[in-house]
């Protein structure tokens, strides 16, 4: 069986793929330091934002899914939030068993200081990089995430 090389562009793209997975390890780390004294973690953060960011309250599910994370990692975390104080849940009309979550003040007032400490930190972390080229490599990163979202995850063996 003949062996197959990487195409110049899958050359390039396993080489971003090993920066992005070094790059999500620090950004995570940096994060939990940032927001320690909040008594927030990255992860705790991050749900924090998405229930922000969402419309209106949803279910840990659709939390999850808007994350790409696995449910049953956010609901352990929403859990945590919960027995914090900083979400709660409420009844979900439309689906019995799958409650709403729910940002409490509280979790509105961790929210809003996290990123008031994360200002400062991203101004510097962009410093001397051009707003082309974030743009350019966030237009390449939500392509690769929109294929392997919507099924285009090559077969490795084919």
């Amino acid at each position: 069986m003949p062996q197959t090389k990487r195409t110049p562009a899958g050359e390039a793209l396993s080489g971003l793929i090993l920066d992005l997975f070094r790059l999500n390890s620090l950004l995570f780390t940096s994060g939990d330091r940032m927001v320690a004294g909040l008594g927030l973690t990255s992860a705790r953060w991050q749900i924090l934002g998405a229930i922000v960011a969402a419309e209106r309250p949803q279910p840990v599910a659709w939390l999850a899914r808007d994350l790409g994370a696995a449910r049953q990692n956010v609901q352990r975390i929403v859990n945590d939030l919960a027995r914090d104080g900083l979400v709660t849940f409420e009844t979900n009309p439309h689906h019995r068993r799958a409650q709403l979550v729910v940002l409490t003040d509280k979790g509105r007032q961790a929210f809003d200081a996290a990123m008031r400490l994360q200002l400062p930190w991203v101004n510097r972390l962009a410093d001397g990089l051009s707003v082309k080229d974030i743009e350019t490599v966030a237009r390449v990163v939500t392509t690769l995430r929109g294929r392997l979202e919507s099924g285009e995850d090559p077969d490795p063996r084919a």
